[in-house]
């Protein structure tokens, strides 16, 4: 059975100052998302699934959806603050969503097979999703062998303000040991810090981060399930704490229930975290096409 591609595509693109989801940065109007599933196709998945918000819905599926729902299965499900696991509560003042692992928990019913999760407003380049694809492939059939496609920090800063990232660590083997989710992350003078308490910390510049590009088998989602439901008793009244990915993962591996190898890969991220870098991406973009990675016109 092919894998599943499944798009973390729900984000209020706050910073950005729109639904970057779905404007247009290609050579004919393409979307970061349009990359993405022109690159899983040929590396081989299955099927896209695509979390977002019921609010652009009708948006989504016109902008997006209509232009490759005929090449590959396509399935949308949706993320919203209220889908908590009955006889729990939370604070009724909350606006803020609970974060990427709640819109994992999104595809619960519908995912069955191995599966990479990924950001809907990354560019996570041609090789990522096929060492991805080939790992999911060949861990078919068992449990708790993930995987995480790794990036060097240095090459996933912003030029126009912080970012945040998933710290990791590793063994001799490549297998993460741990990674911390680290916010206000930026080049200050030659050095990348992170400033937590209005103190900035160095990170070196070989440090693997993780963009959110992860591979699971199935039952990573009653884990996470189960996660979920103590994240609600512990913190269901604060307003903005969420429930990510990474802790999951942590949890998983010092309980010896789950490996995770971090993948290298040649590919080079990028994204668009602020408006301002939205003449980049275009940029970068053109030079791919350019050089033959990617047709000037995907679907």
């Amino acid at each position: 059975m092919k894998p599943t591609l499944f798009i973390l595509a729900a984000g209020m693109g706050s910073r950005y100052g729109g639904l970057k989801q779905i404007d247009g940065l290609g050579p004919n109007g393409e979307t970061i998302m349009d990359y993405s599933v022109y690159d899983a196709l040929r590396a081989g998945f299955g099927k896209i699934v695509f979390v977002i918000r019921k609010d652009f819905e009708e948006d989504f599926r016109k902008v997006v959806l209509s232009k490759y729902e005929d090449k590959i299965p396509c399935e949308v499900c949706f993320q919203s603050l209220d889908k908590v696991p009955e006889g729990y509560s939370y604070n009724p003042e909350r606006t803020k969503p609970w974060g990427t692992n709640h819109a994992v928990l999104m595809a619960k019913d519908i995912i069955h097979e191995p599966f990479a999760v990924l950001n809907a407003d990354d560019f996570y380049g041609q090789d990522s999703f096929k060492v991805l694809a080939d790992y999911l492939k060949s861990i078919e059939g068992t449990k708790g062998n993930y995987c995480m496609v790794g990036y060097r920090i240095q090459n996933t800063l912003s030029e126009n303000g912080s970012v945040s990232r998933g710290i990791c660590a590793t063994d001799a083997n490549g297998y993460l040991t741990d990674v911390v989710e680290r916010t206000k992350i930026e080049d200050k003078g030659g050095r990348i810090v992170f400033t937590e308490d209005s103190v900035d910390t160095e990170i070196p510049l070989n440090t693997p981060v993780s963009m959110n590009m992860w591979g699971f088998t199935p039952e990573y989602f009653d884990y996470a399930m189960d996660a979920f439901k103590c994240f609600l008793q512990e913190n269901g009244q604060e307003m903005k704490k969420e429930f990510y990915i990474p802790t999951v993962v942590n949890e998983l591996i010092r309980a010896g229930k789950a490996t995770c190898k971090v993948l290298d890969t040649t590919s080079q991220w990028f994204g668009v975290t602020y408006a301002e870098d939205r003449p980049q991406f275009i940029l970068k973009i053109n030079e791919l096409v350019n050089k033959g990675v990617y047709p000037a016109k995907l679907f």
